[in-house]
């Protein structure tokens, strides 16, 4: 409950922050989010198609691998000048383990989201923000669950250098029961040609009694209009021994 008040106080406090209506962009794909907002009436569909990730290991001296897939889907329509409502969904999922020479599949749906985002003014051309307070629901099933909501609040600064290149920086503040986390995200964004562009990140994550995490990842994007993008990704974690990476494919629309 106290976990609920803080929530609502955050994102009251949003609501009631000064803000405009950030050119609107995309934000798939990638760890971060962007600073655009949804405009009002409308809404834009964010589609992986799928994202992939591939562990690898050993336990016991014997390795391990998983595959998984999954359709993880967000909605974001506006609300008012600078808001928007995000509903968000982990979607259908496959997953297939293999360990000394057996293989298990399982399938199922994951957990789903509810968010508000809302641009802040900075009074400055090239400078964009956004604040996103987010619930995950553990609404999914067992083996694609987080089994206990998750409460975050996220912020992003991007900063236009010019038409060609950008920095931003997203900021991610996460509540589970009584355990906290904590996420940052620095992204370049480059024009390649014509409708081409690309993004890099990097990502550092630690959470409370864990050690810390860090990650990379790369992706393209191709405007197809200015309604329509597809995306291609690919990451690969850089923690310890064991082999991870993620991937996938998207498109959003902007209907």
């Amino acid at each position: 409950m106290k976990t609920l008040q803080t929530l609502s106080f955050i994102a009251a406090s949003i609501m009631t922050s000064t803000a405009f209506a950030a050119d609107f962009s995309f934000d798939r794909p990638g760890s971060g989010i962007g600073t655009g907002i949804t405009p009002v009436g409308q809404l834009a569909w964010e589609q992986s198609l799928p994202s992939v990730s591939y562990q690898e290991g050993k336990v016991d001296g014997i390795k391990d691998k998983t595959l998984t897939l999954n359709g993880d889907m967000l909605l974001r329509t506006g609300l008012a000048d600078g808001l928007e409502l995000q509903l968000g969904w982990q979607g259908p999922v496959w997953q297939q383990y293999k360990r000394a020479g057996s293989k298990k599949e399982t399938n199922g749906l994951g957990d789903v989201s509810i968010g508000l985002k809302k641009a802040i003014d900075l009074k400055d051309d090239r400078l964009s923000m956004a604040l996103l307070a987010e619930a995950i629901i553990a609404t999914g099933n067992d083996e694609f669950t987080n089994h206990d909501d998750i409460y975050s609040l996220t912020s992003a600064v991007a900063y236009e250098f010019s038409d060609l290149i950008g920095t931003s920086i997203t900021m991610r503040y996460e509540a589970q029961n009584s355990d906290w986390a904590v996420t940052a995200i620095p992204t370049i964004d480059y024009k390649i040609a014509g409708k081409l562009s690309g993004y890099s990140e990097f990502v550092y994550r630690k959470a409370e009694s864990q050690d810390y995490e860090y990650g990379l990842g790369t992706g393209l994007i191709y405007a197809l209009n200015n309604r329509t993008q597809l995306d291609a990704s690919i990451g690969v974690d850089l923690n310890g021994d064991q082999k991870s990476y993620n991937g996938g494919f998207g498109v959003s629309v902007l209907f």
